[in-house]
């Protein structure tokens, strides 16, 4: 097993593991997971630098509090995606989404002052069990944005694993996902895509990459 380890800002350790991965729909067995989840009626919630700031914050958060490992990760304005590796039980996926959506709600409501607004609708998770599933579903989380038309180069947006992907993964590795198609992947992603230019940064602002 080979682990590429890398210092995230908000001061987590993210470790990715070159091992076997892909998807039934089970959090009864430990190994890698990829989550999608979704905003109430797709609306555009998380639309400003701040408000995708903040839940970032708390999704590192959550995520390291309860020993899940990232892989890749994508937040834009009405979903995420991430693939992590769960800790012995992986039902606590369930768990720490729920306390991610209860607290980043209620951010969102107190800035947006919508008292009791539905935020959040619901999520779908895979187990990934094969690596020729593991690897596509990393390129397509780490390029997210581009498939949704919010940057030409996925490096170049901040609430995306692809920069440090970059970074911190052995060439050769990089190669070989960048390797796969994803047009055949079966991904519940059905979003509208939000325009580029709607989350540009406000001052003094930094995107949860930013050092």
């Amino acid at each position: 097993m080979r682990r590429l380890d890398a210092a995230f800002p908000f001061g987590y350790t993210i470790r990715m593991n070159d091992w076997p991965h892909s998807p039934p729909h089970r959090l009864t067995e430990q190994g890698a997971y990829m989550a999608t989840c979704g905003t109430y009626g797709k609306a555009h919630f998380l639309n400003t630098v701040t408000k995708l700031n903040m839940f970032g914050s708390l999704f590192f958060a959550c995520l390291a509090e309860a020993g899940w490992e990232l892989h890749a990760w994508a937040m834009l304005s009405n979903h995420y995606h991430f693939i992590a590796s769960s800790p012995a039980d992986p039902g606590s996926l369930r768990r720490i989404l729920s306390k991610l959506h209860t607290l980043s709600a209620r951010d969102l409501n107190l800035q947006d002052r919508q008292p009791g607004r539905k935020v959040w609708f619901q999520y779908f998770d895979s187990h990934i069990t094969f690596m020729n599933s593991y690897l596509p579903r990393l390129k397509y989380v780490h390029h997210n944005p581009v498939h949704h038309g919010l940057v030409a180069c996925a490096e170049n947006y901040p609430w995306c694993s692809a920069s440090w992907f970059a970074r911190t993964a052995r060439a050769a590795f990089r190669a070989t996902v960048e390797g796969f198609k994803t047009d055949s992947l079966s991904v519940r992603d059905a979003f509208v895509p939000q325009s580029p230019t709607s989350a540009e940064p406000e001052s003094g602002v930094k995107p949860p990459h930013s050092k």
